[in-house]
């Protein structure tokens, strides 16, 4: 089998197109140094003054979720997946057009006026449980974060053609550098700003890529390849040898409703926007765009499937033979697909976009978990000793110690599993019990303390989801891996979080109903 270097070798990218990103990431630090002025205080910083509107609402919402990461995830899901994959990307569309039909969550934790989730938590429970629901949270984010880096330094090496054996690391660092320093700056106005642009940027890149790659390989010849190699499981999600089956589905499902209702960078959206009804439209109108950021990645990666085994050197690396070598990541498929089939300058455009898209997201949970630890840990643990201009530095402290933090993740962390089901795990770190947390808080009063911390602690075992888990602890109770593979200890990814779900809404009810709270203090009125 050919060498990695060689493989990725043959790419259009040219200078022209590394002009094309380079204008771009001037723009976007040029737009850091902007918003930096605007920055007054804390809530300037965390929730933009709560002055977003609708239209503005919907780009910055849609830049933010649709980043890289989720390109590469999502395609990596169209590669392994087919046409099957497409469910994930309905069902998100669909629930997030319910929540800004019904303002599930949203729309009530707008009117209680909170930077934060875990800061909601400190109102409705005590500062006891904020603070434990603000660690858990920036836990779960940050190692949900942990692979972000890596996934789009491969999207560029892939695209690029980039030979270096460092430059994945290389390209790990001066993204991160380059959104730092305009997080840093600039707050959630600085997000917003670039999110606007990146919006308008990405949505030409990526209509334009999937109309080259239709033309390309010809519609008929994707769909006959895929159907050939395939067979139904391209097409039905839950066809008997799918990959993925009903269980993975409810789970899905449940994700698309975590996606808008409780994912912290889509609320943040909903708590800086400036009435409650600018909030259900921002969820109404964005459902297209959460069904879309999906379903056009999984069709670059079925796209990419047969690409790959049309060119016999990529099929060799993918798919090689038994004794022949190591598969390549399938992550990669998706970027040299694009690398070899689109012309000079249009691919210099689609990586400038899926830049953008990279810089959207990681400027928006950079944001999110250090506001959290400032907001919802710093400030509970330091009585009111922390100044406005002190939470925004500690703010921007946290941000640049997340970063590293996930560049460490990045380079360590051995993935197991597909992208996306590693981060659905991790982020359910978080929202198994947030989910809780939150719909008991904002519609059940007999919710209690008690009941809101064993909800956290029960979230805490998704994290039992991830291969690597499983087989450390199954390793400290003395099996070795080949007897764990020949029993089959090792569960789904799905199960393991439609459990945590259950366990987590088990530990509310009955920690609520067996400890119920002393004082009313606590209660909320539910209209």
């Amino acid at each position: 089998m050919e060498s990695f270097a060689t493989i990725i070798a043959d790419t259009n990218f040219s200078y022209l197109d590394w002009g094309i990103v380079l204008i771009y990431l001037v723009l976007s630090v040029g737009i850091g140094i902007f918003a930096n002025r605007y920055v007054g205080g804390l809530s300037d910083y965390i929730v933009a003054g709560r002055g977003m509107r609708t239209a503005l609402g919907i780009a910055t919402l849609t830049g933010t979720e649709m980043g890289l990461v989720t390109v590469m995830y999502s395609a990596q899901k169209g590669f392994t997946g087919g046409f099957a994959a497409f469910h994930i990307g309905v069902i998100s569309g669909l629930l997030a057009f319910f929540v800004g039909v019904t303002g599930f969550i949203v729309t009530r934790l707008r009117r209680e006026r909170v930077l934060t989730i875990p800061e909601y938590y400190g109102r409705r429970y005590s500062k006891g449980v904020q603070v434990f629901g603000g660690i858990m949270l920036a836990f779960g984010g940050i190692f949900n974060m942990g692979m972000f880096l890596k996934a789009g330094s491969m999207f560029i090496v892939g695209i690029t053609g980039l030979q270096s054996e460092s430059a994945v690391t290389v390209v790990m660092v001066v993204l991160l550098s380059l959104v730092l320093f305009y997080t840093v700056m600039g707050g959630m106005i600085s997000v917003i700003l670039t999110d606007y642009v990146q919006f308008v940027v990405l949505s030409f890149g990526l209509f334009l890529a999937t109309g080259l790659a239709i033309y390309y390989l010809g519609w008929d010849h994707i769909f006959n390849v895929v159907i050939a190699e395939k067979g139904e499981v391209a097409f039905n999600p839950v066809a008997e040898g799918s990959s993925f089956g009903f269980d993975y589905v409810m789970w899905m499902a449940f994700l698309g409703l975590v996606n808008c209702a409780l994912w912290p960078t889509a609320v943040a959206r909903a708590l800086a926007s400036d009435s409650e009804e600018t909030v259900r439209r921002q969820f109404m109108f964005s459902s297209i765009t959460f069904a879309i950021r999906n379903i056009i990645p999984y069709f670059w990666g079925i796209c990419a499937f047969v690409f790959v085994l049309g060119t016999p050197v990529l099929k060799a690396a993918f798919f090689p033979e038994e004794g022949a070598g190591e598969a390549i990541d399938t992550l990669y498929a998706m970027p040299i697909f694009l690398g070899e089939v689109l012309p000079v300058g249009v691919i210099g455009i689609l990586t400038a976009a899926m830049i953008a898209a990279f810089m959207s997201t990681h400027d928006s949970y950079l944001l999110c978990w250090s506001s959290v630890l400032t907001n919802d840990v710093a400030k509970p643990l330091m009585g009111g000793r922390l100044t406005d201009k002190g939470a925004v530095l500690l703010t921007r402290i946290f941000v640049v110690a997340i970063g590293l933090l996930i560049l460490f993740i990045s380079l360590i962390y051995p993935l197991k599993t597909d992208l996306w089901d590693f981060m659905a795990v991790t982020g359910a770190i978080y929202f198994t019990g947030a989910f809780a947390l939150l719909s008991a808080g904002l519609y059940w009063k007999p919710a209690s303390n008690v009941g809101a911390i064993c909800a956290l602690i029960a979230g805490g075992f998704a994290i039992f989801g991830l291969p690597t888990v499983q087989e450390f602890f199954l390793a400290g109770l003395g099996m070795s891996a080949e007897r764990i593979a020949e029993i089959g200890l090792v569960f789904s990814s799905d199960r393991v979080g439609l459990g945590t779900v259950v366990l987590a809404i088990l530990g509310m009810v009955g920690g609520s109903l067996i400890f119920p709270d002393k004082s009313s203090s606590n209660e909320v009125e539910v209209s």
